[in-house]
């Protein structure tokens, strides 16, 4: 676009330039047609200068005899000068006139070298209103002086006698005219051919200001040298429009979020100053209620501490946490000891778990501890949130990367919770109320999988169940 701004920024001075020099042309040559079409008025026999049908009359003028005052034109001569209603007198080298045709009544008959002079020079020849052009023929050696007039209504003279400091202002003042008017053409076009340039780009500004000012629903129409930029203009709205949509669905997940976590926190908080009060009240505590009562508090007190560790490793991962201490481990162990895990829990011994893999030995550069959670916090996730009967397959296969399966057969995820599976603060509709979780697990587990430089996917439909892929 700028090679574009910069062609027609060059394209608007060369067009200025060339209207302005056009301008002057086309005033020159007019000036010129007028004085060509006023010479046409008087189209004497074919001829449309004045000064060259004087010259050219001579091939009419002859002499057939040695004796000089025999001189006379022809008949086509003749009819040239009627043709003009023009006159003539031919004179010999002494100024006196020899032979005249077509003359009127009050002329001179000899001329001396003043007289001719003025006779050539000014219009009117002794009250007759005629304009005198001279010229010459030589026949034998002899040189014949001619002199062809015109009516002054059809052929005038402009004499101007003036000094050369005179002639020089005159054209100083022609020429600054000139230059003049072409200052104001060339003015006037440049605002024209400037206007088009800055008109968008004021349009443009608006733009940047109103997106500045949070105002997305402005659109402009994507058209001349600027398209690409109303196109950005345009994209930019519609994408800040959307980050603001998202932002306010976000900081509302957040709050919800805040609350729910300030909820979970006060019920086991409540419980633990509730047992405690009572442990150090003066109330008779028989000996196994004691220990029954500090294991109540000993959970709770877990339980707020699983809620802390999450927010302080969330926050650990959402800042480019990469503190983690990579070794080589078995992954295909590392899952297999996870599900053994959690099978030996007598409250989830009966959960159908299918485990298979290709390779009994892939070892892989992982933080055992993070890479636990995340197997753990997917399984446990399949279990809390489906019913009891629910059957859980999980694969390992290694192609190129290693691709950990995690897929059950229980409720499934809808399309609106799928899109916010791995934001942060988000709890599914479909969460029971007897989970209580800090909403952070599946974006732990995300974080988790991509400072290990993989990748996590999720395919899921309600009632159909949900497949959690793990690529490292």
């Amino acid at each position: 676009m700028k090679w574009k701004l910069t062609l027609r920024y060059l394209l608007s001075t060369v067009l200025v330039a060339l209207i302005v020099v056009q301008i002057n042309i086309i005033i020159a040559i007019s000036i010129s047609v007028m004085i060509s079409l006023d010479s046409q008025k008087n189209d004497y026999s074919g001829f449309n200068n004045v000064e060259k049908f004087v010259r050219d009359f001579n091939v009419n003028i002859f002499n057939n005899t040695n004796n000089i005052s025999n001189v006379f034109i022809n008949d086509k001569g003749k009819d040239v000068l009627k043709k003009a209603t023009a006159w003539i007198q031919i004179l010999d080298n002494d100024g006196k006139v020899i032979y005249q045709y077509n003359t009127p009544g009050k002329i001179r008959d000899k001329y001396t070298p003043v007289q001719l002079i003025n006779t050539y020079k000014y219009s009117g020849v002794e009250g007759n209103e005629s304009t005198v052009m001279a010229a010459e023929k030589n026949i034998n050696n002899y040189s014949y002086t001619y002199l062809i007039g015109f009516p002054m209504t059809k052929v005038d003279k402009i004499n101007i006698t003036t000094d050369s400091d005179s002639i020089w202002d005159i054209i100083s003042k022609v020429m600054l005219s000139i230059i003049v008017v072409d200052v104001i053409v060339a003015t006037i076009i440049g605002y024209i051919f400037s206007k088009s340039l800055t008109k968008p780009v004021k349009s443009i500004i608006g733009g940047v200001e109103d997106l500045a000012g949070g105002n997305y629903e402005s659109y402009y129409k994507e058209k001349g040298i600027y398209k690409p930029v109303f196109n950005k203009l345009n994209n930019l709205a519609d994408t800040l429009k959307d980050n603001e949509r998202e932002r306010k669905k976000i900081e509302s997940m957040r709050n919800e979020w805040v609350a729910n976590i300030s909820h979970d926190i006060k019920t086991p908080l409540a419980s633990i100053k509730g047992y405690a009060e009572l442990m150090f009240s003066d109330y008779d505590i028989e000996v196994d209620e004691v220990a029954q009562y500090a294991e109540i508090i000993d959970s709770k007190a877990n339980y707020i501490k699983e809620l802390v560790d999450d927010l302080n490793l969330t926050m650990k991962l959402k800042d480019g946490y990469s503190n983690i201490s990579r070794e080589e481990k078995n992954i295909v162990s590392l899952v297999r000891g996870c599900i053994i895990d959690i099978l030996n829990d007598p409250k989830y011994s009966h959960i159908d778990i299918d485990f298979d893999s290709e390779e009994d030995n892939i070892v892989l550069k992982i933080d055992e501890l993070l890479m636990k959670r995340v197997i753990n916090n997917i399984i446990y996730n399949s279990i809390i949130h489906n019913n009891e009967n629910v059957s859980i397959k999980i694969n390992i296969i290694l192609d190129k990367k290693t691709h950990i399966i995690i897929e059950d057969n229980g409720k499934g995820i809808s399309e609106e919770d799928l899109k916010y599976i791995f934001e942060r603060y988000y709890r599914g509709t479909n969460t029971g109320h007897a989970h209580k979780g800090s909403g952070l697990g599946m974006a732990i587990s995300r974080d988790i999988v991509k400072a290990h430089n993989g990748d996590i996917k999720v395919e899921s439909k309600l009632g159909t169940g949900t497949k959690i892929e793990i690529i490292l």
